[in-house]
């Protein structure tokens, strides 16, 4: 596999690590949108957040409020921007699952979440969550 994340895991490629444990690794983006910009990601290759075990989320949301609270306490941000690109079409890039959290400032330039996409849809909220659910018992 020629995964880069994989090869930072495995400590093939060198990368500003920030949170380590048995299951999860934070480190720099190397590429950051603000001072402390991080990501988490399982140590486990999975591409999505979808193909995640279960027994996984709960290690790996750990994992991400642990880097979070290192985060406030060094960088003392007045906020977060935390998301993941789940992929190609959301801006995926490497195929891992990793998660960014950017620390936010207040007047720092940057928008909310809402302003990634602006595809407002075109039919009702009622007839989205009825396709929805129809799913469900599918």
């Amino acid at each position: 596999m020629d995964c880069l994340f994989c090869k930072i895991i495995k400590k093939e490629i060198p990368a500003e690590i920030i949170y380590e444990d048995e299951n999860a690794v934070g480190f720099l983006d190397v590429n950051p949108r603000a001072p402390g910009h991080t990501m988490v990601l399982p140590k486990v290759h999975v591409e999505t957040i979808s193909d995640l075990a279960n027994n996984l989320n709960s290690p790996f949301l750990e994992a991400v409020k642990s880097s979070i609270a290192l985060l406030k306490k060094a960088l003392a941000p007045d906020g977060f921007t935390i998301g993941i690109n789940h992929g190609k079409a959301a801006g995926q890039a490497i195929e891992h699952l990793h998660l960014h959290i950017i620390p936010r400032y207040k007047d720092d330039g940057g928008q909310s979440l809402h302003g990634i996409v602006n595809n407002v849809p075109k039919e009702s909220l009622q007839k989205i969550r009825e396709r929805i659910t129809e799913t469900k018992n599918t």
